[in-house]
């Protein structure tokens, strides 16, 4: 009997194990701000062997994914990348949208305050996104026994890729010099923050977003992160996400080309193969499932390309709202357009109301007179997008793109490689946002936990990574995803 109750017991626990869903120990969503596609190749022969040539060579690149939307923003990428979503439908329409006649900003929350300092910079939350996160269902699935945390220097690439479940956001508040969050998360910083504040300060008001300092300082973050809060020690599998936001703001200062993005890129591959080397040490190899991508791309700068007789030029946002409302004013005797951003055109809807005048005929006699300024392609009625005469590429993304009394009245899609921009043969920087392979194509590696080396170029878009991070774990996508698996 007591042989017989022993195999009953080894058969149990056997029946048991079986049925444990293998996961890894941390999840790391990797996004590099502003990384075209192509910098993975430009830079390769002077990247070392331990950052980004490790990830190409023993983890799977998919190639060909891009950027199934527009506008191509820091906010609507991350939010994307990790709800698997679209702006229409995870609500985050741009850094910027429109809300009452007046353009808010995506993390701004009036409800919370700051914590870590005494400024604004803190008043910010997730509250705006509408959809959950890869860290939203892995908390739910693991019945909120996960940790999932955030960091970046920039607030919304902290807040929307960690989700509304979050333990923890950090960023970087310049006028303080130092990382804070908000009470959204928590009443005061747990003493490592704290601790490491002190050590890694700067002079307040030091923009170290424009330096290398800042790729360094956001993964020294992260690692001590990874230390403090014991990410991937548990018994639940923990999530980190991390964005480097210095590689976008160096792009749009210095432009694609030049010693300062050169630079920027040899940082970034440095301080990546620390990174990879302490996940090693912590969390051990191969128990860990990273992925890097990026939130956009960057159009090269209009006087490089002018000076090798490629076409190019600059969308003057300021002077094109001027000179529409100049037209309606003489038509209508109003001014209602309050702004431009995102390539949308803004209106008051109040002050068209009082005017007595039907917001259509505005809207339509604003698309008649933006028609005659040959740098627009396509000139359309954002809320009749899919009825608009334009090729299929460009409808499909500007679709996924608006949502309703967020976006924009009036889309535009400029010629190729025209931007908004001051024109001025001075210019240096460049920008992103329209629905071109520079602003869409973007890098997507899988490494670590489960994942073979290889590479594909099948088509493949940012929402697939949240599906497919999802798929591999074994747990629901977000709930406004619609993103296929690609890795299974």
């Amino acid at each position: 009997m007591k042989k017989l109750s022993t195999i009953i017991v080894l058969l149990a626990l056997a029946i048991v194990s079986q049925a444990q869903v293998s996961r890894p120990k941390l999840i790391v969503g990797l996004v590099v701000d502003q990384m075209r596609w192509d910098y993975l190749y430009l830079y390769n022969d002077e990247f070392g062997s331990d950052g980004l040539k490790r990830l190409l060579a023993d983890g799977f690149s998919f190639e060909n994914t891009h950027i199934n939307y527009a506008p191509t923003i820091t906010a609507v990428g991350h939010s994307s990348i990790f709800s698997g979503s679209i702006p229409a439908i995870h609500g985050i329409a741009g850094n910027y949208f429109s809300d009452n006649n007046k353009f808010v900003y995506c993390c701004d929350d009036s409800t919370v305050m700051t914590v870590g300092s005494t400024s604004k910079e803190g008043k910010m939350s997730p509250r705006r996104m509408l959809t959950t996160t890869i860290g939203d269902q892995l908390k739910l699935a693991s019945n909120f026994r996960s940790k999932v945390i955030g960091i970046s220097l920039k607030d919304r690439a902290s807040i929307l890729p960690a989700g509304h479940s979050a333990d923890a956001a950090y960023w970087w508040d310049t006028s303080a010099g130092h990382f804070i969050t908000s009470t959204y998360y928590m009443k005061e910083l747990p003493s490592w923050v704290q601790e490491f504040n002190k050590k890694n300060h700067t002079a307040a008001n030091f923009n170290i977003k424009t330096s290398n300092l800042g790729v360094t300082m956001t993964f020294r973050m992260a690692e001590a992160a990874l230390e403090n809060e014991k990410l991937g020690q548990g018994d639940a599998t923990d999530m980190l996400t991390v964005s480097v936001s210095s590689t976008d703001a160096i792009g749009h200062k210095y432009g694609t080309r030049g010693a300062e993005n050169h630079d920027v890129y040899m940082q970034l591959d440095k301080d990546l193969a620390h990174f990879l080397n302490t996940l090693d040490a912590k969390v051990g190899k191969g128990n860990y499932l990273l992925f890097l991508t990026a939130d956009h791309g960057a159009a090269h700068n209009y006087n490089y390309l002018k000076s090798h007789r490629i076409p190019a030029g600059a969308f003057e946002y300021n002077k094109a709202v001027r000179e529409l409302n100049a037209h309606l004013q003489s038509k209508f005797g109003i001014a209602p357009v309050f702004g431009e951003d995102n390539y949308q055109f803004y209106f008051n809807d109040k002050m068209i109301m009082q005017a007595g005048v039907e917001k259509q005929e505005v809207i339509d006699e604003a698309i008649d007179f933006l028609k005659s300024d040959p740098q627009y392609l396509y000139v359309f009625d954002e809320e009749k997008v899919a009825t608009q005469t334009m090729p299929d590429f460009f409808k499909v993304r500007m679709q996924n793109g608006y949502f309703r009394n967020r976006s924009g009245a009036i889309g535009v899609v400029t010629r190729p490689q025209f931007f908004g921009a001051k024109d001025s043969p001075s210019y240096t920087g460049t920008q992103h946002g329209q629905p071109y392979p520079y602003d869409t194509h973007l890098p997507w590696i899988m490494y670590g936990w489960h994942v073979n080396p290889g590479e594909s170029s099948i088509e493949t878009t940012v929402n697939d990574i949240a599906a497919t991070v999802c798929s591999m774990l074994k747990i629901q996508m977000p709930n406004g995803c619609i993103g296929k698996p690609r890795i299974h």
